[in-house]
């Protein structure tokens, strides 16, 4: 994860191609939260390294991170 480079207080992370503005020191978890994504079933890379669930509250995130958002769906 790189360091966090403050535009107004926000960065830009891209969250499955997308784009998203996030507030400087977000993290993993604030991202999911923003996008509405439980936590069953899904799993998080950033910059192509998966990140455990139990570390998604204190993974800090800046400016140009890439995040893989995966989610299970039941039944293929």
């Amino acid at each position: 994860m790189t360091g966090a480079l403050p535009h107004g207080g926000t960065v830009g992370v891209r969250v499955n191609g997308d784009v998203v503005t996030m507030p400087v020191g977000c993290t993993v978890a604030d991202v999911l939260g923003r996008l509405g994504c439980g936590t069953r079933g899904v799993a998080v890379a950033v910059n192509s390294e998966l990140v455990r669930r139990a570390d998604w509250p204190v993974s800090a995130l800046g400016d140009g991170d890439e995040l893989e958002v995966l989610q299970a769906v039941p039944g293929g």
